[in-house]
C-alpha cells in the first residue's frame, strides 16, 4: 500500500526509531511500512495517524490493487 509516512515523519524531524517508540513497534516495522513491504493493521495505522494529527487516509493511499483480497481468494475469484 502506498503511503506518505516517510514524508510526514521527516517533516516532524523524527527518526523511524522515534516513531516506532511512539506507536509501540520497532524501527524495522516502520521501515517496512515506509518501503511498502508491510501493511499495518488498522490499529497501528490509527496510532500512526494520531502522531501526525491527521486521518488514516491522509497517510495511507488506498488504491485498487491487482492483488486479490482474502475474501476474493476464499470465494474462488482468482
Amino acid at each position: 500500500m502506498k503511503n506518505r509516512l516517510k514524508q510526514l515523519r521527516e517533516s516532524l524531524g523524527i527518526t523511524q526509531e522515534q516513531l516506532g517508540d511512539l506507536v509501540g513497534v520497532s524501527r524495522q516495522a516502520i521501515n517496512a511500512i515506509e518501503t511498502e513491504k508491510y501493511e499495518p493493521s488498522i490499529w497501528l495505522a490509527y496510532d500512526i495517524s494520531k502522531v501526525f494529527n491527521c486521518m488514516i487516509e491522509d497517510i495511507f493511499l488506498f488504491e485498487v490493487s491487482e492483488r486479490k483480497s482474502r475474501a476474493q481468494l476464499s470465494k474462488g475469484m482468482v
